[in-house]
């Protein structure tokens, strides 16, 4: 018969192991989801460039290591607001929900740069407000740094079948295609028209009775992509020295 003694100790050591065994699972269980959550981040910024990715792929069609070797091929610079590239720090690491928290001065901006068949792509993240809550994307340029070639857009509580299509309908984020933040030099970015686009270098048609919605995207382009504008004016001045700058 077991002594009282006995009892105590098999139960002190039983519930110490359970409570290693418990903690080790958390810490799996934790990093897994934080790499499914990278992976997930990743996948929404390739989301940009989907029509230029490796072997006609579509982003869906990637898997979890071809993701992350695309990214390891990248260019990662991080930006301060001045448009100079900070020491020690890649773009992956930057998170913008943070750094939008930050006074304006203070933020750091992620860039990627993308490689296609000899031709630079430079992703620019942006985040904004819509009618619930917070917006974002990521806005592909082509090498003119004028030219969107691309743009994948998320939300956090837009209305589903009116601000949520900047999302899930991705006819909206076609529409950007081929549009310019540039006109005659100038920075204009590019606007979500109610009532339909009137100049399709510079405007995309608004979602149907999600005006608040359709405002903030165009809000969050122009603040959003201002502030790459002292990098962008390099690459623009690089290129057109070579003769290549289309306006």
């Amino acid at each position: 018969m077991y002594t009282t003694r006995y009892v105590i100790g098999f139960i002190l050591i039983l519930t110490a192991s359970v409570a290693v065994a418990l903690t080790g699972l958390r810490e799996v269980t934790k990093n897994k989801a934080a790499q499914n959550e990278d992976i997930f981040n990743k996948r929404a910024i390739l989301s940009a460039i989907e029509d230029y990715l490796p072997d006609g792929k579509k982003v869906s069609g990637l898997s979890d290591e071809e993701v992350a070797q695309i990214f390891a091929q990248m260019q990662q610079p991080v930006l301060n607001m001045q448009g100079e590239v900070l020491d020690g720090v890649q773009a992956e690491t930057v998170d913008m929900a943070q750094e939008r928290k930050k006074p304006e001065a203070e933020r750091r901006l992620p860039l990627y740069i993308y490689e296609h068949n000899g031709e630079n792509f430079y992703i620019l993240s942006v985040r904004g407000k819509g009618l619930w809550d917070e917006i974002w994307g990521n806005i592909a340029l082509k090498s003119d740094a004028n030219t969107i070639a691309g743009a994948a857009f998320d939300h956090k509580g837009e209305t589903p079948g009116l601000g949520a299509e900047i999302k899930d309908n991705p006819a909206f984020a076609k529409e950007f295609e081929g549009t310019k933040i540039y006109e005659d030099g100038n920075y204009v970015s590019v606007k979500v028209r109610k009532g339909g686009a009137k100049n399709r270098t510079h405007e995309v048609d608004a979602i149907s009775g999600a005006t608040v919605t359709s405002d903030g995207v165009s809000e969050m382009l122009y603040r959003g992509i201002k502030y790459y504008q002292p990098y962008l004016e390099e690459i623009r001045q690089s290129e057109k020295a070579q003769g290549l700058l289309i306006q």
